[in-house]
């Protein structure tokens, strides 16, 4: 059966493979979009973290010397950067709205590829002593049956492994870490505008806990901002397969399950459109009780329904967004102020972890960052830098939940089967589709060929053993849904950032000497 496989995949593969580069070759990337300069101006912070490093002789209340950085907001981004700038020897200061625990309902999922950037930031103890589950792969479930799909982990040491957990728990993990250095100062407070002067963003307005409010200034300032699922804890449910996430293919679209601690599963249920089932009249409930728990598995089909009953159900919506890098002299975008992904892959953390290492590594060299237009001009290179893993991972995240997504359509039906197919066969299909996914080998190159090979699968499963007018057209119709699914999600990534980043001038910036 396999060499069978093989034959066809390989057969029409080179077909396939053309019909995807003339697609590219169509596609062009996006262009830069600059901020309007004028001599001054504010910007109001809707979100968690704005970062400012300063040579800060206007701060207020820092010492003389001031903060050679501000960072706002202490999430996963903003810890991170701050436990990493301070271990530098840059001394930090730390501005967060709320530093009770945050209670989330995602950033619960870390993909082995994200673990991977914890160990190179120093912060792999932040997921010990908090009841987090180790994650060595996911299970499919659809029309009864289950996938397993493993991460390929042969070659990595024995701790390394996704992990789940209480999102609050994690950040708080990583705060700490970040306060126990010396040079970082961690302080309560709610940024209301950034403001610039003369084309340069200088810095930021804040008002503390007791009401005062206060104005850093800085030569840099980087900002970055904290899509619809239904979220519910289950208690005491055991998952068929230990240490895997749970996908669970249903009408109309994924259900998520996953451990967060030794006793707790997330239970994530995807709703299409942007208008939800009321929660407060018991819309939500009659829906997940009549629409979602007939396909829930029914291993714990019964926890899920007692959750429900329960009433302790959450909302977030789910966003996407590509990133598109707007260079402002003093600013720097980070995080999801710019980019964002569905949440169904995971991918989200491992993203924002090697977006602070590939900054840690541009800015490490430099000694201030007084001149703000060479400054600004060097750390271009920061986009470019960071696009081939992000936009691997954030085009896998969408194009795999519009595959998994139910339809009508008897060619996506095909496909969606197809996929789930597909990661079972084992070999390199599976260990390389699961090293996308973990984010251990997020190449743009292994998603075209995994993504294309996928639909070729689909397609030679369905003209065998005949290829009949009506199955060449069904054929057709999956390789032609194939490429609308993943080609514009990589236009709007940018071609030539995604695949050629070295054709990019912006990647072979100096750093500015002072």
């Amino acid at each position: 059966m396999v060499l069978m496989i093989d034959q066809f995949i390989v057969g029409t593969f080179f077909v396939t493979s053309l019909i995807g580069l003339l697609l590219l070759l169509i596609l062009r990337p996006n262009k830069m979009r600059k901020l309007p300069k004028n001599n001054r101006k504010y910007y109001k912070i809707d979100n968690d973290v704005v970062m400012a490093s300063p040579n800060n002789r206007h701060s207020s209340p820092e010492s003389v010397a001031g903060p050679d950085v501000i960072i706002v907001g202490a999430g996963v981004a903003g810890a991170a950067l701050a436990h990493t700038l301070g271990t530098d020897g840059r001394r930090v200061h730390v501005i967060e709205r709320d530093m009770t625990q945050p209670d989330r309902i995602v950033g619960e999922l870390l993909q082995p590829g994200g673990y991977l950037k914890l160990v190179e930031l120093g912060l792999e103890d932040c997921v010990e002593g908090i009841d987090a589950q180790p994650v060595v792969g996911y299970a499919l479930f659809k029309n009864g049956k289950i996938t397993k799909s493993p991460y390929p982990l042969g070659k990595f040491q024995a701790n390394v492994a996704g992990r789940s957990f209480h999102n609050g728990r994690f950040i708080q993990r990583m705060r700490e870490k970040a306060a126990s250095l010396p040079n970082v100062r961690m302080e309560e407070g709610t940024v209301t505008s950034l403001f610039e002067e003369n084309g340069i963003v200088k810095g930021v307005h804040y008002k503390t806990k007791d009401g005062q409010e206060h104005k850093s200034c800085a030569p840099l300032t980087i900002v970055e901002i904290p899509s619809c699922f239904v979220g519910m804890v289950l208690e005491n449910c055991q998952l068929p397969v230990p240490n895997h996430g749970h996908v669970v293919l249903a009408d109309p679209s994924p259900i998520l399950f996953y451990p967060i601690s030794s006793t707790e599963v997330r239970c994530l249920v995807d709703v299409p459109g942007q208008k939800l089932p009321s929660v407060a009249n018991g819309e939500m409930t009659k829906y997940l009780k009549t629409k979602v728990a007939p396909q829930v598995p029914i291993e714990f089909r019964d926890a899920f329904i007692s959750t429900v009953g329960k009433g302790n159900i959450r909302t977030m919506t789910n966003k996407s967004m590509p990133a598109v890098p707007k260079p402002t002299p003093g600013a720097l975008l980070l995080g999801d102020a710019f980019n964002m992904r569905h949440p169904l892959t995971g991918g989200g953390m491992t993203v924002a972890l090697s977006d602070i290492v590939v900054l840690r590594n541009l800015i490490k060299p430099l000694h201030d960052f007084h001149d703000a237009a060479s400054l600004n001009k060097y750390l271009e290179s920061f986009y470019i830098l960071r696009k081939p893993v992000a936009s691997t991972i954030n085009t896998l995240a969408n194009s795999v939940y519009q595959v998994f997504s139910a339809s009508s359509d008897e060619a996506r039906e095909i496909m969606r089967q197809a996929s789930v197919d597909y990661l079972g066969l084992g070999g390199i299909y599976t260990s390389g589709a699961m090293a996308l996914l973990s984010g251990l080998n997020p190449r743009p190159s292994s998603l075209i060929f995994h993504f294309l090979a996928m639909a070729v699968f689909g397609v030679g499963r369905l003209l065998l053993p005949f290829p009949s007018p009506k199955r060449l057209w069904i054929g057709a119709k999956l390789i032609w849904g194939a490429s609308e699914i993943l080609f514009p999600i990589i236009k709007a990534e940018g071609v030539r950032q995604m695949f050629f980043p070295a054709t990019v001038p912006a990647l072979y910036r100096a750093p500015p000497v002072y």
